[in-house]
């Protein structure tokens, strides 16, 4: 049999919360819906056979008038618990004529109205608040609900309270379904989103009610009959006593600090879009190869989940604010480990550094062969705060790792954090998720070598990518002749090579043999002692500079240099030494 609950909206403005529990007490369905067609719906797989559905609403109203004979019943036992019925009349609009939501969706599913019926296929009306304060014994009802004077902050605590007492009903397992509901509930910043978990909560309250009527009918009560309208709940405990009324709990730490995260997103979201154009801007000034660079912002409910989290009962982030370092990422794939220590060098010349840890480095230290990454965590250094103001006192962390080692750490977080490995095949998915590791690192000991054997001048035959219409120097020609020219210096991008071919065209250089002649009065030695680069350039960088240098305002003014010209005019005064 199939234990439905429905926590039914009594107009269709607001959400309806649907759960279902199977025989063993699983939660096997939970989602918030609004429309009867869509209730209906959801159920279907549901509500195909024998089953119970508890519903949250009135099902029978037959007094025009006050109470329910079924109100008055049970307001006498829970008045007194805060968790007293709220009158139910046909001169309601909601109920005019005696017609119900709640009575049309049992008509819609094809349920038995009568809960004393026994019949394995009906409907039984349900009260949250009453059932949570007998099940859970409570001295007075939670104030989860939506009330003046109510903040966010308690309303949140309140609904996180019933969520932990459902989870450790140990003849219920409510699973990721439920989790996920607890994250919703964390990382609610609105009223209206708290509204749409707490609905499906309470759902799951009614669902459990049903589960109980069905396994244990001998711990409920019936209150009323069907004809007048009848209300289901648990049995209130003889020796129950009410709670005291208490004041608002004091804020929580953690909700505070995910309501200022949320608070804040819209300015975190333009912080992270600069820090992903300033840490692409300095590789692509810097010349540094690279295959991708990337940004993300940390989503609420991923903050929120985050800032949740224990080891053994001590919270992992006491101030999340604070210790939460990647609410604003950004990630370089490059292809070589050279080119990781190039982008670290370039960071720590560029920015501030507020951290740099080499995971693969930790991981050789231990004897281990597994994830490799670099992280550095940055902030902007005084001269940019006015380009940058959003970053202003912000952390970014930055992840640089080559792409075979970005391939492994995406496989084995899919596979061990996304996924689900079985205990009896966990030690053979750490031996070859090791074997992989040293595998991928031999790999990228090749693919360095295959590179630093490329510097090599490329034979004349090879040249096919050359265009004969084209005026500019092949890219591949100008990358081979500065692999020989530059031979210190890293690769650079290939777009990078055709950018500055298309320079060396508006200065009317348009072969190797020009660019040699070029390049042979140059002062590569006092070029580099007057950048002082504290990173290692790429090729086109040093060419770059080379050309500032020889040509000087003439390469600043060419027309492929527009949208650089500030920074090669603050360039070329370096280059003059003042």
């Amino acid at each position: 049999m199939q234990h439905i609950g429905i926590d039914l909206a009594w107009g269709l403005k607001q959400p309806t919360g649907l759960a279902v529990l199977d025989d063993a007490g699983r939660l096997v369905h939970v989602s918030a819906v609004r429309t009867d067609e869509q209730i209906e719906a959801a159920l279907a797989p549901f509500t195909a056979g024998p089953c119970i559905v508890a519903i949250d609403a009135p099902l029978v109203v037959t007094n025009a008038t006050g109470n329910r004979a079924a109100e008055r019943a049970l307001n006498a036992d829970f008045a007194r618990f805060q968790a007293g019925a709220h009158p139910t009349n046909t001169g309601k609009p909601e109920f005019t004529d005696g017609d119900t939501r709640g009575g049309r969706i049992g008509r819609r599913l094809g349920l038995d109205l009568d809960p004393r019926s026994g019949r394995d296929r009906r409907a039984i009306e349900v009260y949250p608040h009453a059932a949570t304060v007998a099940l859970f014994r409570l001295g007075r009802t939670l104030k989860y609900k939506n009330k003046p004077g109510r903040a966010l902050d308690q309303m949140r605590a309140e609904l996180l309270r019933l969520i932990d007492l459902l989870d450790a009903v140990v003849e219920l397992e409510l699973g990721a379904p439920f989790a996920a509901l607890r994250q919703q509930v964390q990382a609610a910043t609105r009223k209206s989103e708290l509204r749409v978990a707490e609905d499906q909560v309470d759902a799951v309250v009614c669902a459990y009610v049903g589960w109980i009527a069905v396994r244990r009918p001998d711990e409920v009560t019936t209150y009323g009959d069907a004809a007048g309208g009848a209300i289901v709940t648990p049995t209130l405990p003889p020796d129950l006593q009410p709670g005291p009324r208490v004041a608002a709990p004091p804020p929580d730490p953690v909700q505070q600090a995910i309501q200022a995260y949320a608070d804040g997103r819209p300015e975190t979201l333009v912080a992270g879009t600069q820090a992903l154009a300033l840490v692409t801007g300095l590789l692509d000034d810097a010349g540094i190869n690279y295959l991708s660079v990337t940004g993300r912002t940390k989503t609420i409910a991923s903050f929120a989940e985050k800032a949740a989290r224990a080891v053994d009962g001590v919270p992992a982030y006491p101030d999340p604010a604070r210790d939460i370092t990647d609410q604003i990422g950004v990630r370089v794939i490059t292809y070589v480990q050279s080119d990781v220590e190039a982008v670290a060098e370039l960071l720590a010349a560029q920015v501030r550094v507020i951290d740099d840890r080499d995971m693969g480095r930790r991981t050789a230290q231990q004897g281990r062969f597994g994830y490799s990454s670099r992280h550095l965590l940055i902030g902007v250094d005084p001269g940019r705060a006015a380009e940058l103001p959003e970053l202003v006192g912000r952390v970014v962390q930055v992840q640089v790792r080559t792409v075979l080692q970005h391939a492994w750490a995406e496989f084995e977080h899919d596979i061990r954090y996304k996924g689900t490995v079985p205990d009896e095949h966990a030690s053979e998915f750490d031996r070859r998720f090791t074997l992989a590791a040293g595998l991928l690192e031999l790999a990228d000991q090749q693919f360095t070598a295959i590179r630093e054997r490329l510097r090599a001048p490329v034979p004349g035959d090879e040249a096919d990518d050359i265009d004969p219409d084209d005026p500019r120097i092949a890219p591949r020609e100008l990358a081979a002749f500065l692999a020989g020219q530059y031979a210190d210096a890293g690769w650079s991008r290939p777009d990078h090579y055709t950018w500055i071919s298309g320079l060396l065209l508006e200065l009317g250089v348009t072969s190797l043999v020009e660019l040699g002649e070029v390049l042979r009065g140059a002062d590569d030695s006092g070029i580099t002692a007057r950048m002082d680069y504290r990173y290692p350039p790429g090729a086109v960088r040093r060419l770059d500079d080379t050309l500032l240098a020889g040509f000087g305002q003439r390469y600043v003014d060419l027309h492929g240099n527009a949208d650089r010209r500030t920074a090669l005019a603050t360039r070329l005064q370096r280059l003059a030494g003042g």
